[in-house]
């Protein structure tokens, strides 16, 4: 509507210049007919030539002489007059729509420069009525060629767009329902060929999701297999740990005191690989079992993973405890005995693949709020790749071949407990973790 305002208003006012020039040529060409015959000529005539030229009476100003030409009676008082020698584009334009919006037929007087410099001006008075329907006219022209023009531009629009858009957002809803169907399906995924950049943009992102879902749902579908796996595993092996513990418990009663001395550290052992079975089982319910809260001296427990984690042979690694004596913390010793063992055992992992010596230090501190465990030691630290995805199954291992499991398990086991576990630091000195507890009893069970 703007485009056809801003083109319809100047032509109707160059329409109108235009007719109002026509006038003043064709009254100049009756008065010079009339000079032709030294002003000797017929009232009819005369009468002829103003109704061709569409006026009421010609002045024509020559040799600084004005001169009434040609006229007749005129019918009405002149309303306006109108000079087309010094009229602007606004002028044009505010006098066209004048005449347009005034139905009344009026008289007004026209100026105007003769043509082929034969006179200073030539002076008209004319009627508006003829002027303003030759405009209205020209102006329907207008609009019903501007309709035209607007049926063609609308149907390339409808095809470009359809084209351009529509015809490639169908193929990406094709795409997503085909993908929707069978997305473990590679050959599904969606392959970009939009022209327009936006939606050339829309497709590559449909596609870098796709290929990532796709991923994932491959990689669940191996972890639900190995689960069933490890499970099945598991039972088996609590079986024949069962078996082996009471062994075990026989080997207890022997006079050698060695034996007699590794026995219970054996059948601890023991004990604690058939329960990790038992709750793998019960890790079918996607939870590890609710803590069974207690109170004990955290000292102890930190020593026994020490003992559990010296015992290879020649271990360059050394253990310190820096625990009060006197200090007891409430958890499920059993979970917080595989967080710190799996920390433990990672460390001591690190540090024996540098080949050097190194420390790995337990300590144990508390405040008003928590209770916390600091496990660090002396290693290379964590790579980067394992530190962006540290506590996620199966990506974040920090050794060639782990999975990664041990620290997601620790840190669920912490969140079990209502606390959480932190990764302070891991440079070229070595890593640490920070184990917080609540204080405030939460709805876990406590013995």
């Amino acid at each position: 509507m703007l485009a056809e305002v801003l083109i319809f208003v100047p032509s109707i006012a160059r329409f109108r210049e235009d007719y109002l020039a026509l006038r003043l040529e064709k009254a100049q060409i009756a008065s010079l007919a009339l000079l032709a015959t030294d002003d000797m000529i017929m009232p009819e005539l005369e009468a002829e030539l103003l109704a061709n030229a569409q006026v009421f009476n010609v002045v024509l100003r020559r040799d600084e002489v004005r001169q009434l030409v040609l006229s007749s009676p005129i019918p009405a008082p002149i309303h306006a007059t109108h000079d087309l020698r010094m009229a602007g584009a606004f002028g044009l334009t505010r006098d066209a729509l004048a005449v347009l919006l005034d139905p009344e037929n009026r008289v007004i007087r026209v100026i105007g420069s003769p043509v082929q410099q034969a006179g200073l001006l030539i002076e008209v008075t004319m009627e508006t009525g003829p002027l303003r329907t030759e405009m209205l006219k020209y102006g329907l022209r207008i609009l019903l060629l501007s309709a035209l023009i607007s049926v063609v531009t609308a149907a390339l629009l409808f095809f470009a767009a359809r084209r351009l858009i529509v015809l490639p957002i169908r193929r990406v809803v094709r795409h997503m329902s085909s993908y929707a169907e069978a997305p473990e399906d590679a050959r599904r995924v969606i392959t970009p060929t939009a022209r327009v950049q936006e939606l050339r943009d829309a497709e590559e992102a449909l596609q870098m999701m796709q290929t990532q879902l796709t991923g994932a749902l491959r990689q669940k579908e191996r972890l639900a297999q190995l689960g069933g796996a490890v499970a099945k595993i598991s039972h088996d092996l609590r079986n024949i740990l069962t078996t082996t513990q009471l062994f075990a418990d026989r080997i207890g009663a022997s006079a050698d005191p060695v034996v007699a001395r590794a026995a219970p550290k054996l059948v601890n052992s023991i004990s604690r690989a058939v329960n990790l079975c038992e709750t793998t089982l019960a890790f079918g319910k996607a939870e590890e079992p609710r803590p069974r809260l207690t109170r004990f001296p955290l000292r102890r427990l930190a020593e026994e993973v020490a003992e559990g984690e010296s015992l290879a042979e020649g271990s360059a690694v050394t253990f310190l405890i820096d625990v009060p004596p006197g200090m007891m913390i409430r958890a499920d010793s059993e979970q917080l005995y595989r967080v710190l063992a799996n920390l433990a055992r990672n460390a001591h992992q690190a540090i024996t693949a540098t080949g050097q010596p190194g420390s790995i230090e337990i300590a144990g501190m508390e405040d008003e709020a928590d209770w916390c465990i600091r496990v660090g030691d002396t290693g290379p630290g964590l790579p980067p790749r394992a530190r962006e995805h540290l506590f996620t199954a199966f990506q974040g291992g920090a050794r060639k071949g782990g999975s990664g499991l041990g620290l997601a398990i620790s840190a669920e086991l912490v969140r079990g407990h209502g606390g959480r576990l932190d990764l302070l630091r891991s440079d070229a000195d070595g890593t640490e973790f920070l184990i917080r507890l609540p204080k405030s009893e939460g709805l876990a069970e406590v013995e």
